[in-house]
């Protein structure tokens, strides 16, 4: 049986907590079918998950026009990030890139049952129509070589990258380096003393 009530550090509102909970109770209906998370993760999802893909709300500006995530598998971050932007920042638009068509159907079904403002595309980010978005987030998808490419390609001008990484980061920043200019802001993560969430501006072409 997973988590009731959320952590400490996940400070959200009450319809905010009522919407989680709907979107955790749909998650371990779906997973023994799809496997959106590893089953060992469950017993600590609002942490694990939840309180993960939410601390990187505020790192963006108040108001976002579109925020795009990509690859977002079981919901994270694009999904908890939605939830919580439904009453502060009710006009955004989140835009959810997951090829897989199962997972797909179970962010849809997310999102229907929530009543937010998402829209899910079971398409390849690569082939998804470049989206001019305000930002793009991903979470545990691909080196950082490959998701700048893919954010490049979905962001606006003067747009901003916001990635959850694990400890190899540095290395993948370097390697990142070979062939993009970025600036560069790193966050420690709340969840995961080995994890970091970067911050990305200015992407250009090296």
């Amino acid at each position: 049986m997973m988590d009731q009530t959320p952590p400490a550090g996940l400070d959200v509102s009450r319809e905010t907590f009522e919407r989680l909970k709907v979107y955790a109770a749909l998650l371990e209906k779906w997973n023994p079918a799809i496997n959106l998370v590893a089953p060992s993760t469950l017993s600590s999802l609002w942490v694990r998950h939840f309180q993960d893909s939410a601390q990187i709300f505020h790192l963006a500006k108040p108001k976002v026009g579109m925020w795009c995530d990509m690859g977002t598998g079981g919901g994270f971050p694009g999904l908890i990030v939605a939830i919580m932007a439904h009453e502060s920042d009710p006009d955004r638009r989140t835009i959810c890139i997951e090829s897989d068509l199962r997972k797909a159907t179970f962010l849809r079904t997310v999102v229907r049952e929530t009543g937010i403002n998402a829209t899910i595309l079971s398409q390849r980010i690569e082939a998804v129509t470049p989206l001019g978005a305000d930002v793009v987030s991903a979470r545990a998808l691909a080196p950082l070589t490959d998701l700048l490419t893919y954010a490049g390609r979905h962001l606006m001008p003067g747009g901003t990258g916001i990635l959850l990484k694990g400890e190899n980061y540095r290395a993948e920043v370097e390697e990142a380096l070979e062939n993009w200019r970025f600036e560069l802001d790193t966050y420690p993560s709340k969840t995961n003393p080995n994890a970091v969430v970067l911050k990305i501006g200015d992407l250009r072409r090296a």
